[in-house]
């Protein structure tokens, strides 16, 4: 009686399928017969990533400071310049300044790839109803996996190092800002539509003169979203090896040195406050101007 019980309660050992070594089969098959599409991926992300670092160690760091100082003057206000000048002074004072402009060299790479992406699919969702229906629940797992498991794809291809880790953060960055591209341009009022229709405009230009100005809050929100979800995720690529601020938390975590970690730690807060409220900042600066 006891053994009809468990058997009614455990699953079958007979039925068992494993998808796996399928899955395992085709990594394979693509890591062999596809590897030069991933090596020009790889060399393209490698020459991206590489320039803007030394673009961003090239600038003087007082030229730097002053740049985000007149940034925030311009945008929010002269204390917030100030506040934000001191947070850069600090992450040099740490000894964090190299691996600050390197951990955002990665961050302007891959936003700068997501938007290229994102930006058009947006669009595309938004003229096309099959392809949103396609893309929302693709966009739904991108936003609800689990920040981990975007590693493993990209480690497949391409192994440990830099370059998994900025695919990982495009991939995991790129849902909002096609989210908030669809939705401000489906949000444009249609008797704004119908104005520039009667006015003979073609799908080109009612998209470029009249849907793409009345949609840019709503796109500039997402360009915020996207650029803090990237930083979010350089922290969690220093996994595979992504050098930067996130690798010197990882090390701190597993030599339990509370100083170090706290350091690079707050690094990354002042780094995420500055980038978060400067692109706001533009995003309503941008909103009144329409």
């Amino acid at each position: 009686m006891c053994t009809a019980t468990l058997n009614m309660f455990d699953f079958p050992e007979n039925l068992t399928f494993h998808i796996g070594k399928y899955v395992s089969d085709l990594v394979d098959w693509l890591t062999v017969n596809c590897s030069g599409f991933f090596d020009a991926i790889k060399s393209g992300l490698l020459w991206l990533l590489i320039n803007f670092n030394d673009f961003l160690v090239w600038v003087p760091w007082w030229f730097f400071i002053l740049t985000i100082f007149l940034l925030a003057c311009q945008y929010k206000s002269v204390t917030s310049g100030i506040v934000f000048a001191v947070f850069l002074f600090l992450i040099g004072i740490f000894g964090y300044w190299d691996m600050t402009m390197f951990t955002l060299a990665i961050v302007v790479a891959s936003v700068v790839i997501s938007l290229i992406i994102g930006i058009p699919l947006g669009v595309l969702m938004a003229y096309n109803k099959r392809f949103e229906i396609i893309a929302k629940p693709l966009l739904d797992a991108m936003q609800t996996m689990p920040t981990f498991v975007y590693l493993i794809p990209a480690i497949f291809f391409f192994g440990l190092g830099l370059v998994p880790g900025v695919l990982s953060t495009i991939i995991y960055a790129l849902p909002p800002v096609m989210r908030l591209t669809n939705l401000a341009i489906r949000g444009v009022p249609d008797e704004v539509v119908e104005a520039g229709l009667s006015f003979g405009s073609s799908k080109w230009q009612l998209l470029k003169k009249v849907q793409i100005p009345q949609a840019l809050p709503t796109i500039m929100a997402g360009i915020n979203q996207t650029t803090m979800m990237a930083l979010a995720m350089v922290v969690v690529a220093s996994m595979v090896g992504v050098e930067g601020l996130g690798l010197e938390v990882l090390t701190a975590l597993n030599q339990i040195d509370v100083a170090k970690g706290f350091e690079a730690g707050l690094s990354i807060v002042f780094l995420a406050i500055i980038i978060d409220r400067l692109t706001l900042a533009i995003s309503e600066k941008s909103q009144r101007r329409i």
